[in-house]
């Protein structure tokens, strides 16, 4: 990888360890590299990096406050990263998105590695001795398809629970979901990703400040996430626990890109995954600052998910809602595994569930179509508790929404 001048410019940052010398030397005296700079700590590397400068910067894989953001924040300014890491770190440095890592015992071999890297960062690095390059982040091993585990084992089921705005019931839905597999003995994890403001701890009783989803997410930037998942979750019971949404709705900006999916394929290894959602698809416009979007979160859910449970409620403007969230669902995510659920179906709208089914056709001759009861009584008793329908005895609300599972488990 060549700079300016046919040179390649290095910045170094490793906190005095033991290989720090002899990788030095190594640079210093390679034809095709040049030293740039010594680092401190990673502030200090990350300010020299915006100069603009430098190639490449080789770093302690175990350098505090190395994390997702900073190997990002050093992409964005055209420096690729190269890590010196300890066998128990390595795994670590690819979680961060640290490609190409460099054993300890290796560091006299960094300047040859820094000078044949290609120049597109997309590209390989070139192998030496033995194999050097760990897999990025989302990436899928080969002879592995996405959803099973390197084990070749099978993994949870990814359920969105998504609706348009207007209150249709998602988070009584996703709760009831999330309920109803933890009853079938199915370790569930209940997530809360609604960037507006979820209600999922409010709902169900969980008083507790900290949100899961924030403390996950400084997980995933950390690259610890799968040893330390389980500290970002509530046990509600022995198969049932929930990770809280966003303590104030302003805090949506502190969710990067990938950070859900990350935190969901890790969490579906464990079991059962039930997403409560946000209302809105649409994309922020005019947004300059290179902040995450807004309903980029919701977007993620829904693209992430095996199936994607599309909720409106039963009256008029929640089914004209539900027949324009079809249309915006289908245009983010091609072939989507969608399963529709009207809400509040009762008697006195003066229509049956075949009208519904056959207004709903035209967006699907083979749409999969719930009803849920009105049982307003069943969700008062369940929300003034603090405790899930199943909790709250047997009804027509809780019998429809086992319903719903029983389906999906027929359809997979």
């Amino acid at each position: 990888m060549a700079g300016a001048g046919g040179m390649c410019v290095v910045l170094v940052v490793a906190s005095g360890a033991a290989w720090e010398s002899r990788a030095l030397s190594a640079l210093s005296d390679h034809p095709d590299t040049v030293l740039f700079k010594r680092c401190v700590d990673v502030a200090d590397l990350l300010a020299t990096a915006r100069t603009g400068q430098a190639d490449v910067a080789v770093v302690a894989a175990d350098l505090p406050g190395l994390d997702q953001r900073a190997v990002d924040d050093l992409a964005q300014h055209g420096v690729r990263v190269v890590g010196v890491a300890a066998e128990p770190d390595r795994a670590r440095a690819a979680r961060i998105g640290i490609a190409t890592v460099l054993p300890t015992d290796r560091a006299d071999e960094i300047a040859d590695l820094v000078a044949g890297l290609p120049a597109d960062p997309t590209q390989p690095s070139p192998p030496l001795d033995t194999p050097l390059d760990l897999p990025v982040r989302g990436a899928v091993e080969p002879g592995h398809e996405a959803g099973e585990e390197a084990g070749g084992g099978p993994v949870g089921r990814v359920v969105a629970v998504w609706g348009a705005g207007g209150a249709p019931g998602r988070t009584t839905l996703a709760c009831g979901l999330a309920g109803e597999l933890a009853r079938r003995g199915l370790t569930t994890l209940l997530v809360d990703a609604d960037p507006h403001g979820g209600a999922v701890a409010q709902q169900l009783g969980v008083l507790d400040e900290v949100s899961g989803l924030l403390a996950a997410a400084r997980l995933v930037g950390a690259g610890t996430l799968d040893e330390r998942l389980v500290t970002a979750q509530r046990r509600l019971s022995d198969h049932l626990r929930v990770m809280t949404g966003l303590p104030r709705p302003d805090r949506w900006a502190e969710l990067r890109p990938g950070t859900l999916t990350a935190i969901v394929e890790r969490a579906r290894h464990d079991g059962q995954v039930v997403i409560d959602t946000g209302f809105s698809l649409e994309p922020d416009a005019g947004d300059v600052t290179g902040r995450p979007e807004r309903n980029g979160l919701t977007r993620e859910a829904v693209e992430i998910a095996d199936e994607v449970v599309l909720v409106g409620s039963a009256d008029p403007v929640g089914l004209a809602r539900l027949a324009r969230a079809l249309t915006d669902l289908h245009e983010q995510v091609p072939d989507p595994r969608v399963r529709v659920v009207v809400n509040r179906m009762r008697p006195t709208l003066g229509w049956r569930e075949a009208d519904v089914m056959t207004m709903l056709a035209g967006f699907g001759a083979h749409l999969d179509v719930h009803f849920l009861p009105d049982d307003q009584a069943a969700v008062d008793r369940a929300l003034v508790a603090g405790r899930l329908l199943v909790e709250s005895g047997d009804g027509a609300l809780t019998r429809a929404i086992a319903r719903v599972l029983d389906a999906m488990a027929g359809a997979r």
